[in-house]
């Protein structure tokens, strides 16, 4: 993984929590594709909301990923 976003956690929790919050982490980090505009812009703003940097539409999608 480049820049493992649990290395801030360092030895602590156990290894498979660890590993489940650095799936879940890169998930709703990640950019999608606007149903609208067709453009891989969707970024997270909170747990279901998502917001297209393109064309500045809402959507309700899944916690962790659209």
């Amino acid at each position: 993984m480049a820049g493992d976003p649990t290395k801030r956690l360092g030895t602590r929790y156990g290894r498979t929590i660890r590993r489940k919050l650095a799936k879940i982490e890169i998930k709703q980090k990640a950019s999608y594709v606007c149903p609208s505009c067709r453009k891989k812009a969707v970024k997270r703003l909170a747990v279901g909301i998502w917001q297209c940097k393109k064309c500045n539409k809402k959507f309700a999608g899944k916690a962790y990923e659209l």
